[in-house]
């Protein structure tokens, strides 16, 4: 009965300084090269966690989802090639960590922090057993490990700061691999990119796909940054 209180109960939403400090080292994580090579990781975590939900959610079987070092990723799913189970699953990537990111940023205006950090908890070790590579494996299981660490071992103070910089970071770090994609595409360097098999499987422009993508992460942005920063 404890636990339900705590995931379902409500925490007062930190100040605004924190807010906006959280947002500010959210942007230090995704701009500068170096460092987002790094924490581009979990951008692709959310990615491909993206396209193995929605493979099972559509009704295909998921056969496994491996991350690579160079911040790539694989997800392989099973039912038929075409079709609208496959044009969900294909559509998913991109979008999954600005909705994520949505989806958080509203949790947190409703003072439901635990709430969040459980759920991210959960959603990271379902994943872990979908995991068909080592680095993928290591990667997952630290992350994993430390939203466990943090809802389990902090306070309410440090939980808020954790939780806010996180869905920050996805509705920031949603928006840059979109730019990465789109230069690839101007160079030919990425022919089998989601929005290029959505052409394929739907008959429409790639360019199309890409607007959308756009679309979701931009709304996702700024209407999940009017939850964070509040009235």
């Amino acid at each position: 009965m404890q636990l339900i209180d705590s995931l379902f109960g409500t925490q007062p939403a930190p100040s605004v300084w924190v807010v906006g400090a959280t947002a500010a080292l959210a942007l230090a994580a995704v701009l500068p090269h170096a460092i987002w090579r790094l924490s581009r990781n979990a951008v692709t975590i959310a990615h491909e966690g993206g396209h193995g939900l929605v493979a099972l959610l559509s009704g295909r079987r998921l056969q496994g989802i491996r991350l690579h070092s160079d911040t790539s990723g694989l997800t392989v799913s099973r039912g038929k090639p075409h079709g609208l189970g496959m044009v969900l699953t294909a559509a998913a990537g991109y979008t999954a960590p600005s909705l994520l990111g949505a989806g958080g940023a509203l949790l947190l205006a409703a003072g439901h922090i635990t709430l969040l950090l459980w759920s991210a908890t959960a959603l990271l070790l379902l994943m872990l057993v979908m995991i068909r590579n080592a680095y993928g494996v290591l990667t997952v299981f630290v992350t994993g490990g430390l939203f466990l660490l943090v809802s389990w071992q902090t306070g309410p103070q440090v939980q808020a700061v954790f939780a806010y910089l996180v869905v920050w970071f996805l509705l920031l770090g949603g928006v840059r691999p979109l730019l990465e994609l789109q230069q690839k595409r101007r160079g030919g360097a990425a022919p089998s990119s989601d929005a290029d098999q959505l052409a394929r499987l739907t008959h429409t422009p790639a360019a199309l796909w890409m607007l959308l993508f756009y679309a979701v992460a931009l709304f996702s942005l700024f209407g999940g940054g009017r939850w964070l920063l509040g009235p």
